[in-house]
C-alpha cells in the first residue's frame, strides 16, 4: 500500500492529524467519529487496560480507580521530561507516556484513512519554552525521535500559526496581510503573513512571512489562574498557620496545573499535608483539601474550573459545583473576576503581538485580518485586547481544533509530494 504525508498536531488539550484529501474533509476522524482526540490517557488500577481521549476522562470521570495524564505537551523541554511517574505500580518514564499517546494517535489515523503513515509535518509552537533556544530544541528533538520511534520514518517541523495561516488561505480569493492568532492549551502564536491565492503554490513562502513570535500561556494558563483566584481559596490557599505565616502554596499551584497534579499524591506532598494539618488556624478549609487530595480528585477539580472558563466565554457568570468533594460546595464566579484573574498573562500577549508588529515593520493598520484559532482564543478578553491593536482589521475565526492539522496537511502535500 501506498505511504501517505500526514499533518499531526499534538496539542496540549486535543490532537490531530490531517490528510489532503481533494473534495474530502482534512482531519481524520479519531475517536467517535471526530476529528479531535483530546490529549489524554487513563491508566486503569484493577488491570493493565491504558484508555485514550474522551474515553479516558470518561473513566476517570466514572471513579474508576487509576491514573490521568493531561497536557502532557507541557512536558516537552522542561526538566520533567527526564523524569517518571508511578503508573499501575510502577514507575514509568514520561518519555514513555507520550510515546505511548502518539502511537495510539499515528494508529487511530492510520485506521482511519486504512493506509499507513509514514511522513509527517508535525506541528510545533513558535516557542515550546520561553527565553531558552538550548530547552526549545530539545523540545522539537524529542518530540521529533518519538515522532521516529512510533514509525514516522520522515518528520518535518511546521510553526502551528503558519499551519493555521495555510488553512485560512486556501479559503480567500484576493491577498491580504493576516495576523495569525493560534491560542492553544499550553501556548499563544503568532504569524504576520501575506496570503493569496497567487501565492498560496508556492513552495517557498518565508519572503510571505514578516514575523512570527509567541508566548508559553495558553489555555490551561488561563485554568490555573481561575483556580488559584476562585478554586483554590475554598481549600485553603490564602489561608494562615498558627504562626502567623500563609499556609504553603506549592500544593495548591500543583493542584491548579493539568501537568503537575500528580505531584500533590506523592509521598513528599503527604508529608506537606501533614505538616500543614497540623499547624493550620483553619482546619475546616484544610480538611476540604485532604478530602480532595483522599480522592485524588485533583484532575476532577480542574475538569470544573476548565468547564468554568469555556462557560465564561459565553456567559457573563457561572458557578462552579464542587459537591463531590463535599455538599453545596462551590463558588459563584463572573466574567469579570475571570478578567481579573488572567489580566496578567493578557498583558504579557500584548506585548507579544505589540513587539510582533513593530519586527514586522508594518504599521497596525495595515493589517486586514485578525484570524483567530485555538480553542483559547474565544476567552473575550484576550479577543477583545488582541482586535484592539489592530482595529482597523476584521476578525475572523477559523476552526478552532482543526485549523492547524488542517494546515499541516496541506503543508505535508507540498513537501512529500
Amino acid at each position: 500500500m501506498t505511504s501517505l504525508a500526514c499533518g499531526v498536531d499534538f496539542g496540549t488539550s486535543n490532537s490531530t492529524v490531517g490528510l489532503f484529501r481533494p473534495g474530502q474533509p482534512s482531519l481524520l476522524t479519531l475517536e467517535d467519529g471526530k476529528g479531535t482526540l483530546p490529549s489524554a490517557i487513563f491508566f486503569h488500577d484493577d488491570d493493565d487496560d491504558v484508555s485514550y481521549g474522551r474515553a479516558a476522562i470518561a473513566d476517570y470521570v466514572s471513579g474508576y480507580d487509576g491514573r490521568l495524564m493531561r497536557a502532557m505537551k507541557s512536558l516537552l523541554g522542561s526538566s520533567l521530561m527526564e523524569g517518571s511517574t508511578e503508573v499501575q505500580g510502577r514507575s514509568v518514564p514520561f518519555r514513555v507516556l507520550l510515546t505511548r499517546f502518539i502511537a495510539e494517535l499515528k494508529r487511530r489515523a492510520e485506521q482511519s484513512c486504512g493506509q499507513p503513515l509514514t511522513q509527517a509535518v508535525f506541528g510545533r509552537p513558535v516557542f515550546f519554552v520561553d527565553d531558552s533556544p538550548a530547552a526549545d530544541k530539545l523540545a522539537q528533538d524529542t518530540l521529533g525521535e518519538i515522532a521516529r520511534d512510533v514509525g514516522f520514518a520522515n518528520v518535518e517541523f511546521q510553526f502551528e500559526p503558519i499551519a493555521a495561516a495555510f488553512d485560512y488561505e486556501s479559503q480567500i480569493d484576493r491577498e491580504e496581510l493576516v495576523l495569525v492568532v493560534d491560542i492553544g492549551g499550553g501556548t499563544s502564536d503568532f504569524t504576520l503573513i501575506r496570503l493569496g491565492p497567487e501565492r498560496a503554490g508556492r513552495a517557498d513562502r518565508r519572503d510571505d512571512i514578516l514575523a512570527h513570535g509567541g508566548v508559553h500561556i495558553g489555555g490551561t494558563d488561563f485554568d490555573k489562574q481561575l483556580s488559584l483566584a476562585h478554586v483554590m481559596p475554598l481549600f485553603g490557599l490564602g489561608s494562615q498557620l498558627r504562626s502567623g505565616k500563609d499556609v504553603p502554596s506549592t500544593q495548591y499551584i500543583n493542584l491548579a496545573c493539568w501537568h503537575t497534579i500528580n505531584q500533590a499524591y506523592t509521598k513528599k506532598a503527604a508529608e506537606n499535608f501533614a505538616f500543614i494539618r497540623a499547624q493550620t488556624a483553619e482546619p475546616a478549609r484544610i480538611a476540604l483539601l485532604d478530602e480532595m487530595v483522599k480522592q485524588r480528585a485533583g484532575h476532577w477539580v480542574a475538569i470544573q474550573v476548565e468547564d468554568a472558563k469555556i462557560a465564561l466565554s459565553e456567559d457573563p457568570s457561572t458557578h462552579i459545583s464542587l459537591d463531590r468533594i463535599a455538599p453545596a460546595l462551590g463558588t459563584d464566579v463572573a466574567r469579570p473576576d475571570f478578567d481579573q484573574a488572567i489580566g496578567g498573562l493578557i498583558g504579557r500577549v500584548e506585548r507579544t503581538v505589540t513587539d510582533l508588529i513593530a519586527t514586522a515593520g508594518v504599521t497596525a493598520d495595515a493589517v486586514d485580518t485578525v484570524f483567530f484559532t485555538g480553542g483559547s482564543s474565544r476567552v473575550p478578553l484576550l479577543r477583545e485586547s488582541v482586535s484592539a491593536l489592530v482595529p482597523a482589521a476584521r476578525s475572523v475565526e477559523g476552526d478552532l481544533f482543526g485549523s492547524i492539522g488542517a494546515g499541516l496537511a496541506l503543508d505535508a502535500k507540498r513537501r512529500f509530494a
